[in-house]
């Protein structure tokens, strides 16, 4: 039998930032124009910074506290609120990270789009058939061992990087502070709307570009020691909010605000032309293409190993708890790979694909978090785990809290849309669920899990309703 592969912590620590640093870095000088100016993205950054810190540091205390508890995400929500909560947890954030990939397969072919309009806004057939040859070679290099992939995650991380430094070496060269000024509070030219509104425009964005915090934490049954979890979790979250802070200011002191908000995704790129000419587009263009080249493996990764140890804990239907001669989950990432597939197909009929996908990964990824944060609050609250320690218990119970709030803050402010679609991908996502249980010959449902399901089956039914009145569109 094969030796267990091990991950050390700058292989750990790659995973993090290689799941961070992917599409959405590389659209947030539009995103950001078009909602606020500075003071509105600082204030944006702030809450977004804090709360997922405070999340960062759940995910460390919880990797120190629980190491039993291996899968991260999922069995966290399991071990603290039941199997059904535990399910919906693994689902969501596993289909998050399907649509998640769909989003990097169609920012690339709408940055080759800028060279080559076949492509469009990469939702074309031309794209549609690009972007479904590129799944399929990612999922065959996988296939090849966990191990080679996460190595070239590790290798593409550190080339990826690279642009992005660049991008804001530049920029902060060409600062003038004049226009940061004039754009400071909204700029000329720009709707007027309250701050309060400004800020929550952009809350959905800064979820999905922290979507990976928890990357190291997904792999923790590979680290070569426990500790090095929550380590390479605060590493690559420290590095990557600096790097997306200063991606979304300096923009402000080299064009003006309504400029920026017009410009074409990636906006990265639009920016850079406009400050050093053609090049800088193509320049960033490339290196848009390895980082979300490299996002899209990390993600392959973890979304099949989320899937793959929900099935090893009987939470998903044991099939998918397979794994090749190479130890890699074979089964998990073939389901995950035709549902990349099929949410690529469907972009055809989107208006707006990116930004949907975008959204709706973030929706998928809140509750999931929100039910991590609860998990430290409960443990702190109940002093479990605190024999050990027992100092650190108020500074944890604070973190949790405020984790907790942050993620609920964060449901709000995304709106109603994105949970009744959300909806509509966990009711019939239950199946598994079901079918799972039938395996195991256990009861399906408690008294809770019926109403949780009832909630689900409500929403989705609403949001069919919606999308077919015109209510809710896509």
């Amino acid at each position: 039998m094969q030796s267990v592969q091990k991950m050390s912590l700058p292989m750990l620590t790659a995973m993090v930032v290689g799941s961070m640093v992917g599409a959405g870095i590389f659209s947030l000088p539009r995103t950001f124009g078009a909602a606020t100016g500075p003071v509105g993205a600082l204030i944006a950054w702030g809450i977004a910074g804090g709360g997922m810190y405070m999340l960062a540091r759940v995910f460390q205390s919880l990797a120190e506290r629980k190491p039993d508890l291996d899968a991260g995400v999922f069995a966290y929500a399991k071990a603290g609120f039941g199997d059904y909560p535990g399910f919906l947890s693994a689902f969501g954030y596993w289909i998050g990270s399907c649509i998640g990939n769909v989003s990097y397969w169609v920012l690339i072919k709408a940055t080759l789009g800028a060279f080559f309009p076949v492509f469009g806004d990469g939702n074309t057939v031309v794209a549609i058939v690009v972007a479904s040859i590129g799944i399929w070679l990612f999922h065959f290099l996988i296939l090849r061992g966990v191990k080679n992939a996460a190595f070239v995650n590790s290798i593409v991380t550190v080339t990826k990087i690279v642009p992005i430094v660049v991008f804001i070496l530049i920029l902060a060269f060409a600062f003038k502070a004049g226009l940061f000024r004039e754009n400071f509070w909204g700029g000329v030219g720009m709707p007027q709307t309250s701050l309060f509104e400004q800020v929550r425009a952009t809350m959905l964005v800064t979820v999905f570009v922290f979507l990976g915090i928890e990357g190291a934490s997904v792999y923790s049954r590979y680290a070569q020691e426990r500790s090095h979890v929550g380590t390479a979790t605060i590493i690559g979250f420290i590095g990557v909010t600096g790097l997306m802070v200063l991606v979304t200011l300096l923009p402000y002191a080299v064009l003006p605000r309504a400029e920026i908000a017009e410009m074409r995704q990636p906006s990265m790129a639009a920016v850079l032309e406009a400050v050093v000419g053609h090049w800088g587009a193509v320049f960033v263009s490339i290196g848009l293409l390895i980082s979300v080249l490299g996002a899209y493996l990390a993600w392959s990764l973890i979304a099949a190993e989320v899937l793959f140890v929900a099935a090893k804990n009987e939470d998903m239907p044991r099939v998918f708890a397979t794994e090749n001669k190479n130890q890699v989950p074979a089964a998990a990432l073939w389901l995950t790979n035709i549902i990349v597939q099929l949410f690529v197909i469907s972009t055809y009929w989107s208006q707006n694909a990116f930004d949907l996908m975008l959204s709706l990964t973030s929706a998928m990824a809140l509750i999931p978090y929100l039910l991590v944060a609860a998990f430290g609050l409960q443990l702190a609250q109940r002093r479990v785990t605190y024999e050990l320690r027992p100092q650190e218990r108020t500074r944890d119970l604070v973190f949790a809290a405020i984790a907790s709030a942050y993620t609920l803050f964060m449901i709000f402010a995304g709106g109603v849309k994105f949970l009744v679609l959300s909806a509509l991908l966990y009711a019939p996502g239950t199946l598994l669920y079901i079918w799972a249980r039938r395996e195991q010959g256990r009861r399906v449902f408690g008294p809770v899990d019926w109403g949780l399901l009832a909630v689900a089956v409500i929403a989705a039914l609403y949001g069919v309703y919606s999308l077919f009145t015109g209510a809710i569109t896509i």
